[in-house]
């Protein structure tokens, strides 16, 4: 990130700044990039945060941890956002095959936020990537290429399936205990769950699809996408999220 855009950033959220205070909890959203390093997020992130009652605000990378924490003291609450695969390198593995696709400067980017996030004890909301990469900062392993990998599964990449929900887990307690239709977008998942992790969602095949931990929730699958596809009982997990800040 630049400098000057972290000054307008902090400039915006920080107490005192401005007179009016924001409408609702500030929601930092972290974003993929451009191949030119522009930064780039699908607007569902921000629409879901908003119709929650959030305040959405898009988070470039950032370059250090004195900038990450800096930024994670500006917002009440972080979602960590779908994109690219996380590097085999940050838990200590080759690279599986082709297929995986990284982006070194989000990574190091994501990891330096994950931690000034988990560090702050602010509550965070991980999308897909966001499971995986905070999955791995928390000390956990990945699948790094599920059709190879786990030959015999559901279909992960552009299908509908099920999970089942463990009793009392946010998902349960937000839609009920019954299974759930979710859509599935996805090469990587979930491996070895990192310490503290508490796996609450998989397919019939074993794929973790959701988990929870200390001020964390985390889904494998897209329901931002669900939303802004119409799918409106997806906004009870983005309210109940913002609820949380």
């Amino acid at each position: 990130m630049k400098r000057i855009e972290l000054f307008l950033l902090l400039a915006l959220l920080l107490p005192g700044a401005c007179t009016q205070k924001p409408a609702g909890p500030v929601v930092g959203i972290t974003c993929s990039r451009s191949s030119s390093g522009s930064t780039l997020l699908p607007t569902a992130y921000s629409s879901a945060v908003s119709r929650a009652g959030g305040v959405p605000v898009v988070i470039p990378t950032v370059g250090s941890q004195a900038e990450a924490d800096a930024v994670v003291a500006a917002v009440d609450g972080m979602v960590f956002s779908g994109g690219e695969d996380v590097d085999p390198a940050w838990y200590g593995e080759a690279v599986w095959n082709e297929t995986v696709a990284v982006d070194a400067v989000r990574d190091s980017s994501d990891m330096l936020l994950a931690r000034a996030t988990l560090a702050a004890g602010k509550p965070i909301l991980a999308i897909c990537r966001g499971s995986q990469l905070l999955n791995v900062a928390l000390g956990g392993t990945l699948l790094q290429d599920i059709p190879s990998q786990l030959p015999f599964n559901v279909g992960h990449n552009g299908f509908f399936h099920k999970i089942g929900l463990s009793e009392g887990c946010v998902l349960a307690r937000i839609f009920g205990p019954d299974s759930l239709s979710v859509n599935s977008m996805h090469h990587q998942a979930v491996k070895d769950p990192a310490p503290g992790v508490t796996v609450t969602a998989r397919t019939a095949d074993g794929i973790v699809e959701a988990w929870e931990a200390d001020h964390i929730w985390a889904v494998q699958f897209h329901p931002e996408k669900m939303l802004a596809a119409g799918d409106e009982e997806w906004l009870a997990l983005f309210s109940a999220y913002v609820d949380r800040l």
